[in-house]
């Protein structure tokens, strides 16, 4: 278990600079989620903690030790591949004895070893099938099992549960958070599934086409994005373009099409200034719908559609030609007739004013 820290880390490929300048923390212990579209440069930056990829500048620490020029073999850490990279030809429990048998163990250590990470991921009864006769969840745990048995200081995962169907990812999730805690494992996860990275992660850092766009555990990226570009990645939002007209120490009036809104500024962000052009974000299940105005943050307008899913419903709320996305939980479905009058309202503190 040990702490990295990343330094000032430049990447380029063909000239073209797919990781620009980053700088990042990670706790001994903590399971850190790379999170990004496509092409953001997520897994550039785990294979080149790895040391698959040399950095072009910038370092790489593990714990106290400079690891930037170090090789692969040598950093002591495990990976797990999307593609599991299990070999067909050996058994479950020669996949997982491989990296102990080049470090040429005792053949009995081996056999205890194996068997001991084995039972941990839950796979000790298939020891003797090869790759072709498991599931798909089942040749994920094969994969952990052998990137544990060699004792990592730090686990990297690769878009792990990216092949497997929404019932085994959801499954796997769970199962690979308390690996890694049960083995007080450093991990650094990378995904493009926001759930994912939801539901699992101690912290998540979002990057931007090279760049890290926050940092911050998945309630506050979720809660209090710093960008627009945040807020939609981690989630649906809805954004509503306005004008500040008074400001506070941690909030801001704004005028917009449909209402004046009041909601909760970034301390950092001091672009949040009187007379300027602002963006109003509000969380579709924020949003309450009533049949009597509210004081503050309430627009008067009309359920333009809707979809009911019996445990939750989505309208398309419209006022001035601005559509709001609600999401209702618990709903009584609504008739023709009960679509027009309605107020929809937001606590301030659901509500977030960015410059961006």
């Amino acid at each position: 278990m040990i702490e990295i820290t990343i330094s000032n880390l430049v990447k380029q490929f063909q000239g073209n600079v797919i990781l620009n300048h980053i700088d990042l923390h990670i706790g001994a212990g903590e399971l850190f989620f790379l999170l990004g579209p496509s092409g953001c440069g997520k897994t550039t930056l785990l294979r080149t903690i790895a040391g698959f990829y040399p950095a072009d500048s910038g370092k790489i620490f593990f714990g106290e030790k400079d690891v930037t020029k170090v090789p692969p073999h040598r950093r002591k850490t495990g990976m797990v591949f999307q593609s599991y990279a299990l070999w067909p030809h050996m058994t479950v429990e020669q996949n997982v004895a491989f990296g102990l048998q080049q470090k040429k163990m005792k053949r009995a250590d081996i056999i205890q070893q194996v068997g001991e990470v084995l039972e941990s991921v839950q796979m000790l009864p298939y020891a003797s099938r090869k790759p072709n006769e498991l599931s798909g969840g089942q040749q994920q745990r094969v994969a952990l099992a052998r990137a544990l048995i060699v004792r990592p200081r730090c686990l990297l995962l690769d878009e792990p549960l990216s092949n497997l169907d929404a019932q085994l990812r959801n499954e796997m999730r769970t199962e690979i958070r308390r690996i890694c805690k049960d083995y007080h494992l450093t991990s650094i996860y990378v995904t493009h599934d926001q759930k994912e990275a939801l539901s699992i992660a101690d912290r998540i850092a979002v990057l931007d086409r090279g760049n890290i766009g926050q940092i911050g555990s998945p309630l506050e990226l979720y809660k209090r994005p710093n960008s627009s570009f945040v807020a939609n990645f981690i989630g649906e939002t809805n954004i509503i373009e306005g004008v500040v007209i008074r400001k506070g120490v941690d909030e801001a009036f704004v005028r917009t099409k449909i209402g004046n809104f009041r909601g909760m500024v970034d301390a950092q962000d001091d672009r949040v200034q009187e007379g300027e052009n602002v963006k109003v974000l509000i969380r579709p299940e924020s949003i309450k719908l009533e049949s009597i105005p509210t004081e503050e943050n309430c627009v008067e307008g009309m359920i333009g559609h809707s979809t009911y899913f019996g445990e939750v419903a989505h309208y398309l709320f419209e006022k001035n030609g601005v559509q709001l996305r609600i999401s209702e939980l618990n709903p009584c479905h609504m008739s023709q007739t009960e679509r027009y009058g309605i107020y929809a309202w937001a606590l301030p503190e659901d509500v977030v004013i960015l410059s961006e």
